[in-house]
């Protein structure tokens, strides 16, 4: 009899962790587990992704009445969910909140909406930190309960205590990196008993599948050209830095594109000062898109300017496909990068962005030894999924 599988993410819009579940399922046994996939946000542009054997799960009684109007809400008479609703928007808007605060404060005011699982699972899984874990160790009816945790997390005074009775009671807890293990059992040295490293996915012949498709927008070939895939965001991704660097290169007479994919809630903060410095024509911000491939392939050098990362997937896929790779030193960097050979890491400053990438711009013999490095890099890790199995078997 096949093993039920529950998985948990908040949604499958474009971004690491999602881009990572996708994959992580595209490799799982379909003859040994059955897989039921739930969200909280529907029409990320991921679930075009997902293999024909996922379940994917029809949304929360809450979730549906979110997507109504607030007319609509009211009108339900359904005065439980209506408290809640209100109850979540004023915490939120009486503190500046993080991710962490807005899940937590979720979690609080949203669950009692929230009900258990009618089915029985064998195992369920919490694919992130937040939201998924809360509703794996509450709703889920399961014999075993897995969280991953894919940023390093370093949780501090409310937070790290609101979270510490859903960690208790999880059966075991996955990091995507050795960094983030060392974080996580920094915060709770008490579960590090039932820690284990699982690393992000990486399926070579899907991503040289995907890079041969064409690309929503075409890179301009005149010039070299730029990438960065990372959630709009300075305190973690460090845009700040990426636009700095850009106006320094662009000061210094150089002839580039910075391409950027991703969305968020620095968007409208970064096109303020494009326009300021007149970066119009150089930094460049594409939205999302759910298959980045082309725009990799395309470009010349990839650049990540983040300043924590719980493992840097886009990273490993620009190595994948043989791309220069400029970044900042985040604390998983080093499981992957190896300085001068797969490419530069640099400190966490906008000078030292803008000089390694002049230097890989300038200096062909340094560029085209990184790319002989990287042609000659294992390719993936696909046998990261037999962990997974040994976990839960």
């Amino acid at each position: 009899m096949k093993k039920k599988l529950l998985f948990v993410i908040e949604s499958l819009v474009a971004a690491g962790a999602e881009k990572s579940l996708v994959t992580f399922l595209s490799l799982l046994d379909y003859d040994k587990y059955e897989v039921d996939l739930q969200l909280f946000s529907y029409g990320g542009e991921f679930e075009r992704y997902l293999p024909k054997e996922v379940n994917l799960l029809p949304p929360l009684d809450y979730t549906q009445f979110l997507n109504k109007g607030v007319l609509a809400q009211l009108m339900t008479l359904d005065f439980k969910k209506i408290i809640a609703r209100w109850n979540y928007s004023w915490a939120i808007r009486r503190t500046k909140t993080y991710h962490m605060d807005k899940a937590r404060l979720y979690w609080k005011y949203v669950s009692a909406c929230i009900p258990q699982t009618e089915k029985k699972y064998d195992v369920a899984i919490g694919y992130a930190q937040g939201l998924p874990t809360f509703y794996v160790v509450d709703k889920a009816q399961a014999d075993v309960r897995l969280s991953w945790v894919n940023v390093s997390y370093r949780l501090q005074g409310i937070n790290k205590e609101f979270q510490r009775q859903f960690y208790q009671k999880i059966d075991h807890i996955v990091t995507v990196s050795d960094s983030a293990f060392e974080v996580f059992k920094e915060v709770y040295p008490e579960y590090a008993h039932k820690m284990s490293v699982i690393w992000d996915m990486q399926d070579p012949a899907f991503m040289q599948r995907m890079a041969e498709e064409k690309p929503e927008r075409e890179l301009d070939a005149s010039v070299p050209c730029l990438l960065t895939i990372a959630r709009l965001n300075k305190p973690q991704k460090g845009y700040d830095i990426s636009l700095e660097a850009c106006k320094i290169l662009r000061d210094r007479g150089l002839k580039f594109k910075w391409y950027a994919i991703g969305r968020g809630t620095y968007r409208e903060e970064m096109e303020e000062y494009i326009q300021a410095n007149n970066l119009q024509d150089t930094f460049v911000l594409l939205g999302t898109t759910p298959n980045p491939y082309p725009y990799i392939k395309a470009c010349t050098i990839y650049v990540q300017t983040s300043r924590h990362e719980g493992y840097g997937l886009s990273i490993a896929e620009a190595r994948i496909l043989n791309k220069p790779v400029v970044t900042t030193e985040f604390d998983a960097v080093y499981n992957q990068m190896v300085p001068e050979k797969n490419g530069l890491v640099v400190k966490q400053d906008s000078i030292a962005v803008a000089d390694a990438i002049e230097r890989l711009l300038t200096d062909k013999e340094l560029y085209q030894s990184i790319v002989a490095y990287q042609q000659q890099e294992k390719k993936g890790n696909t046998e990261e999924i037999l962990k997974f199995y040994r976990l839960i078997e």
